[in-house]
């Protein structure tokens, strides 16, 4: 379990907790009906709350994709039973980046806002004052926050004013590293088992093996189901790159993040660009298919769920309901993870796992009419009641307890690797609500994975590195944020045509131009920060 922090309590805080105490001029009831019961560490704010007015929460999840509602699956109930809060999710229908500049531009923030932690909308809605301290707020309404929150945790997310303004989900510590031995990577190379030992299991670590191992697959089965097979299947295209053929490939190649104190340059790397030199021979084949550089999240789990995919280089979550499609159809069909590209030295991939920023980050709106609600409710999402609410479910309907261990109900387990959309209908656990999920947390009592997803998550064990000292966060509206950006945006344009260049001197000739380019926007100024914040990271956390 993550460590707790205990609170320093400081005159303004104090005085708010005595406001409180004394009797507070609040504007609406529940504030009012707060002052009536002691405010302390120990006593959840839910608890206060539960029995008041309910409240309807709008929350803006930054994500097209999420489409789980609430009230009418058991989890939800639940929280809404405790909480006495319900929700009304918000979700873009086109552009999630217009649609938050949207929000932020007409100050029509709704009550909670869930998006990237890199995202700068954050840094824009805290200097106008959109969004609410947490700490502040825990302080005036729940200081059980001091309580549940990682102290690691908000020690890191606290601004240079004192204050921590938003809390992630899916934070790991270098501690938690230290301390737990199955800590999974999202990063895998995956191959579809049934084609992959048809064509003999081959060694696909080496550019030849996997190159010949490609060309094996399509000469055997050009088409499944009907479909044309896919030779390589990859994250989609988008304005800073693609994962798939730049940082996952770079990680299977255990590329450095830093030499001889200064932060590397993974993109020119030798070792790097010979690879990407096979792919652009596969690729002058006819074995990159032109879909992989256009093809959007929904059309890739269409093709995944097909198995159109012959080997792919992907995060294994985000293949886990499709897999269980193919699963239920064909067990031989699904996807498992092998070893994939290699250096010429053979070593070891190093695959990260979630940091200590997270994954997403969630913030209180100050349009919020209820933030003494909102810091509760959030708390209880938090807490160790709450995540295993949203993790496990509730004891004798999602789960039993037998013999000290937590076991998911037959008909909930059958349900959960079967349909997962009619799952997250009926029970709405196994993290369907993860805005502020805490993976290790949840380890204590998560029953472990199991078939068609379990193989692929036991495969990264091995290989699972932490990297948050090499996060590199840079605001937008700054000269090295302004470098930054156009060179991702550079990079993006560059890396398709380097897949897709007619010859290797053509591909040499791309790079070379990639490298002048990048130097005049600016790329010393960043390396330079970069290297700044490794070393800043790494004091903060512990890492020296």
């Amino acid at each position: 379990m993550k460590r707790r922090f205990i609170r320093k309590i400081t005159a303004l805080s104090l005085a708010a907790i005595t406001l409180l105490l004394v009797g507070c001029g609040t504007t609406t009831e529940s504030k009012d009906n707060a002052c009536d019961t002691k405010l302390s560490e120990d006593i959840p704010g839910w608890k206060r709350y539960a029995t008041e007015e309910p409240v309807i929460f709008d929350w803006y999840i930054n994500y097209s994709w999420f489409v789980t509602g609430w009230g009418n699956n058991l989890v939800s109930k639940k929280i809404t039973e405790d909480t006495g809060v319900s929700v009304n999710f918000i979700v873009p229908k086109g552009n999630a980046e217009q649609k938050l500049n949207s929000l932020i531009s007409t100050d029509s923030l709704p009550d909670l806002i869930t998006l990237e932690w890199w995202d700068m909308g954050i840094n824009e809605m805290i200097s106008k004052d959109m969004v609410y301290a947490l700490n502040e707020l825990a302080d005036q309404y729940d200081p059980y926050f001091y309580k549940i929150a990682d102290g690691t945790v908000v020690d890191w997310y606290t601004a240079n004013d004192g204050n921590i303004y938003s809390y992630p989900s899916s934070s790991t510590t270098p501690q938690d590293m230290e301390n737990n031995k199955n800590i999974a990577s999202n990063q895998t190379f995956l191959v579809r088992k049934d084609i992959y030992e048809a064509i003999g299991s081959p060694d696909m670590s080496t550019v030849e093996g996997f190159s010949d191992a490609v060309r094996k697959a399509v000469e055997m089965f050009p088409e499944v189901n009907g479909e044309p097979l896919i030779p390589i299947g990859a994250h989609e295209f988008d304005e800073i790159g693609c994962p798939s053929f730049d940082k996952y490939l770079m990680n299977y190649l255990a590329i450095p993040y830093e030499k001889d104190g200064q932060f590397y340059d993974r993109f020119t790397d030798e070792e790097y660009l010979k690879w990407l030199k096979a792919f652009r021979q596969l690729g002058e084949e006819g074995y990159l298919a032109d879909c992989i550089f256009v093809d959007n999240r929904t059309q890739m789990s269409e093709k995944i769920e097909r198995g159109q995919y012959f080997c792919m280089m992907y995060q294994r979550t985000d293949l886990a309901d499709q897999q269980k499609v193919l699963y239920k159809s064909n067990p031989d069909s699904i996807y498992m993870a092998i070893e994939g590209p290699r250096n010429s030295n053979g070593d070891d991939p190093k695959l990260p796992v979630n940091t200590i920023n997270g994954w997403t980050v969630t913030l209180i709106s100050k349009n919020c009419k209820h933030p003494d609600r909102a810091i509760a409710f959030m708390n209880y999402l938090i807490s160790d009641y709450g995540q295993k609410i949203t993790s496990i479910g509730i004891e004798g309907e999602t789960y039993d307890i037998i013999d000290g261990k937590y076991v998911l109900k037959p008909e909930v387990e059958t349900l959960l690797y079967a349909d997962r959309k009619a799952y997250d209908a009926t029970y709405g656990s196994d993290n369907a609500y993860w805005m502020l999920q805490d993976n290790v947390m949840q380890s204590q009592w998560m029953p472990p994975s199991k078939e068609p997803v379990h193989q692929m998550e036991e495969w990264t064990y091995k290989y699972a590195a932490y990297t948050g000292q090499y996060e590199i966060y840079v605001k937008e509206e700054s000269q090295v944020g302004f470098a930054k950006d156009r060179i991702e945006k550079l990079w993006s344009k560059t890396l398709p045509q380097l897949l897709l260049a007619k010859d290797d001197a053509e591909f040499d000739a791309i790079v070379e131009d990639f490298k002048a380019q990048r130097e005049e926007l600016g790329y010393e100024m960043l390396l330079k920060e970069e290297t700044r914040q490794i070393i800043e990271n790494k004091r903060r956390l512990g890492l020296e």
